[in-house]
């Protein structure tokens, strides 16, 4: 079980940082508060806060605290976070406006001190304002990452599942590490080449997901009070723990690189990877080999955690909503039966279970609260009768927006047929942003879509899935705690005999 660190500081530390922040927002306030815009339209409205440090957003839940006020001020609000405005979109319509239509605007990053600065030293491409380096690294990534390239990916992902299938089989009860390994197996050998058996207890996956853990914890607004007060960075004792995390984000990024480098040099045979790809090519794209080393680094942590957290969402969904699970299953059924394994080649007859993760997916999005560092706007961005300020953090409240009830009637309700149109094919005027907005929108999607797609097919034609009714639950889990710790216990019925379902999955197509 991974152990995570107690991240408080001591009591006469934050004493000292509390009398920093009243110093500079005091400061400051007047810069925030009244700075006019040159159209002189006003931000959008904020809730009341009498906190010198701005809002107060819960560790817990906080995209709960957030869409309460969306519901309340309307679909754009304004919070203050120390010194920064931050302007939260919170509907549909909202976020297909401005952090879509006007994607251009906001592909730059606000400044984050303690994530992007102290933690990553500007080098993950998450925190890369608009520059020459955001350019290189997203040039040499979407060339690696466009959907006829994703789809070379395709039998690793096959045998990727296949595998997952046989774990399920051997031992249900740990499914979400079973989940985990089979993410982590995919994104190494995208990354590294890597062939051999991969665990969600081998070292290396432990380390990169611990370090995912500390970025999504350091990513909450007004954990570090270097992202309000910049100059504490400058403070030799401010926050030991971010330097020590990126000594320990660099050397696990610099080992996988330098081992990839080492076989190349050997001439081993290792197939085809990212890495090897940058390393005989990053000359074209003006790369350093820290710069390659990071963004290699970028598909094992978050590639990891974010496709075993959506195929565990869903999972989950199918448990919780039986007769859901079996109008996928009887379109399972009808297309492929029970006498063959289906494959990447049924997904176009299969509407239904698209819908299904779809709806799964807006049920319970992935990041609730949003992704804190989505946009900054280069110039004034002018919603409605609003200004968004340039300089202004701009992020979409995926809870919020997977609410609004404009656009998903009875939000709450669990309903896949809002994806199907009346034809009973997927509907193309619906859509949930999983992946984030515009410019900014994470360029491996195609590739964690396919491996969502091909796990969830076999998994859902393999076994009927139910909830353990002698274990806790939590609906709400993977939005909360760190897997594999989400109490979210299911119990797996093969709906093949389990002998045929292994003989067809030791002869499914795919390559390892």
């Amino acid at each position: 079980m991974l152990q995570l660190p107690d991240l408080r500081i001591s009591d006469t530390t934050s004493l000292t940082l509390d009398v920093a922040a009243c110093v500079g927002v005091i400061g400051t306030i007047v810069w925030v508060y009244l700075r006019k815009s040159d159209s002189r339209l006003p931000l959008p409205p904020s809730p009341p806060t009498w906190r010198l440090r701005g809002h107060l957003l819960p560790p817990r839940d906080s995209f709960l605290t957030v869409t309460r006020w969306i519901d309340e001020y309307g679909p754009l609000i304004t919070i203050r976070l120390g010194m920064q405005n931050v302007v939260i979109i919170g509907r549909y319509k909202a976020a297909m406006d401005i952090m879509e239509k006007q994607g251009r605007t906001l592909a730059d990053r606000p400044r984050l001190v303690a994530a992007g600065e102290i933690l990553s030293r500007g080098l993950s491409l998450g925190f890369c304002g608009v520059g020459d380096r955001l350019r290189r690294m997203r040039r040499v990534l979407h060339t690696h990452l466009q959907p006829k390239s994703a789809e070379t990916y395709q039998p690793l992902q096959m045998s990727q599942a296949r595998t997952l299938i046989l774990n399920i089989l051997d031992d249900p009860s740990n499914f979400q590490n079973h989940v985990v390994t089979c993410a982590a197996g995919t994104i190494l050998k995208v990354a590294y080449g890597k062939t051999s058996s991969t665990s969600a207890t081998d070292p290396e996956v432990k380390e990169a997901r611990y370090l995912m853990f500390r970025f999504r914890t350091v990513l909450r607004p007004g954990a570090y009070l270097a992202d309000s007060i910049p100059w504490l960075k400058y403070l030799p004792w401010y926050a030991p723990e971010l330097r020590d995390d990126y000594q320990r984000t660099t050397r696990l990024h610099t080992d996988q690189l330098n081992r990839v480098k080492l076989q190349m040099q050997s001439n081993e045979d290792i197939g085809p990877s990212f890495s090897k790809y940058i390393l005989e090519n990053g000359h074209l794209y003006d790369l350093t080999e820290m710069e390659m080393a990071y963004l290699a680094g970028s598909f094992f942590g978050a590639g990891t955690e974010t496709t075993a957290t959506a195929i565990c969402t869903v999972l989950m969904a199918a448990a919780h909503f039986p007769e859901e699970q079996a109008k996928v299953q009887a379109e399972l059924d009808a297309v492929i039966g029970r006498g063959r394994a289906p494959t990447f080649a049924d997904k176009p007859s299969l509407p239904r279970l698209a819908a299904f993760i779809s709806e799964a997916l807006r049920w319970r999005p992935l990041t609730p609260l949003g992704q804190f560092l989505n946009g900054s706007s280069s110039t004034e961005v002018h919603p409605e009768n609003y200004c968004i300020p340039a300089g202004t953090t701009v992020f979409g409240n995926h809870w919020a927006i997977s609410r609004d009830p404009e656009v998903y009637p009875e939000p709450e309700a669990f309903k896949p047929q809002r994806w199907i149109d009346d034809q009973g094919r997927l509907r193309d005027d619906l859509t949930f942003f999983v992946y984030g907005f515009g410019r900014r929108v994470c360029p491996g999607l195609h590739v964690a879509n396919r491996s969502l797609f091909i796990n969830l097919l076999l998994i859902l034609w393999a076994f009927q899935l139910s909830l353990d009714p002698t274990k806790p639950q939590d609906d709400m889990g993977f939005a909360r705690t760190f897997m594999p710790n989400v109490p979210c216990a299911i119990e797996f019925q093969a709906r093949v005999p389990e002998v045929e379902l292994r003989r067809m999955m030791q002869n499914y197509p795919g390559t390892g």
